[in-house]
């Protein structure tokens, strides 16, 4: 068995950190959408952001939420609230799409034989 890389813990926890703002949308009852919309942003701007670094996105996002960007975003910004910079390159790369993962899981895969 293989020791899960660096790069793949990075991604997870990702995952992790979009599914809980997700949540935190929906309990809120706010959109993406709206988010744009109300911050006068681009559209697909917050959309982009759960995925990539995006200062304003990221700021609306947590205004919304009535909170602070580096409460929601672990990945993007040192303990004391200021950002890193420059961002770590795995910010910048796009987790894993729903099919990567389940063939990831699946036995047999090649990545799973690697």
């Amino acid at each position: 068995m293989t020791r899960a890389r660096t790069a793949d813990k990075a991604g997870e926890l990702r995952l992790k950190e979009m599914a809980k703002i997700k949540d935190k949308l929906l309990l809120a009852g706010l959109t993406l959408t709206g988010i744009d919309r109300d911050y006068n942003l681009p559209k697909g701007t917050c959309g982009n952001t759960l995925q990539q670094a995006n200062l304003a996105g990221e700021r609306a996002i947590a205004a919304a939420l009535k909170t602070r960007p580096h409460l929601l975003w672990f990945t993007r910004y040192h303990g004391d609230g200021s950002r890193k910079s420059p961002q770590p390159p795995e910010n910048y790369t796009r987790p894993p799409s729903m099919r990567q993962r389940r063939t990831a899981t699946m036995p047999g895969s090649r990545q799973e034989a690697a």
